[in-house]
C-alpha cells in the first residue's frame, strides 16, 4: 500500500517556519519532524509545537494550552481551535514572520513543552537561564 504524501505548506526554510524553529528548539532535547506535511516540534516523542493548521494556508503555530487558560485565549481574534488536533485540545495562535504576536507565542510554545515535556526536560529548562530569560 503506497501512503500517500502530505503537501508542504509551509516548507522547512520558510521565513514563518524559521522563526519558530528558533523558539522550539532551544528547548531541552527538542526534536524536528515533518509530519503530516507539516514541521513540527517535540519534546521526546510527543509534540508540543507544529508549524502550520492542516489544509490552511494561513500561517499558525499549533500548542497544547494550559486549561484554564483556555477559554481566554479563545476570545482572541488570532487563536482559534484547529482541526484535527483541536478535539485534543490543542489551540492555534495566527502569524506570519514579520506580524503577529510572538512573545504571547514564547509563553504558549513553554507551557506546551512543560506539558508533555519529560521530568529531566523540565528540570533542564528551568535550570537553563538563556533559555529562562524569554522577554
Amino acid at each position: 500500500m503506497v501512503q500517500a504524501r502530505h503537501p508542504m505548506l509551509f516548507a522547512e526554510d520558510h521565513p514563518f517556519v524559521e522563526r519558530v524553529r528558533v523558539l522550539c528548539m532551544r528547548y531541552p532535547e527538542a526534536v524536528e519532524a515533518i509530519a503530516h506535511g507539516r514541521v513540527t516540534f517535540r519534546a521526546g516523542k510527543r509534540q508540543f509545537a507544529i508549524a502550520g493548521v492542516a489544509h490552511d494556508d494561513e500561517p499558525a503555530v499549533e500548542f497544547i494550552p494550559e486549561p484554564d487558560e483556555r477559554q481566554a485565549l479563545l476570545e482572541r481574534d488570532d487563536v482559534f481551535v484547529p482541526p484535527y488536533e483541536g478535539v485534543y485540545g490543542w489551540l492555534a495562535l495566527r502569524l506570519t514572520a514579520d506580524a503577529g504576536d510572538w512573545a504571547l507565542l514564547e509563553e504558549l510554545l513553554d507551557t506546551s513543552f512543560r506539558q508533555v515535556a519529560l521530568v529531566r526536560q523540565r528540570r533542564a529548562l528551568d535550570a537553563d537561564p538563556v533559555v529562562d530569560a524569554r522577554g
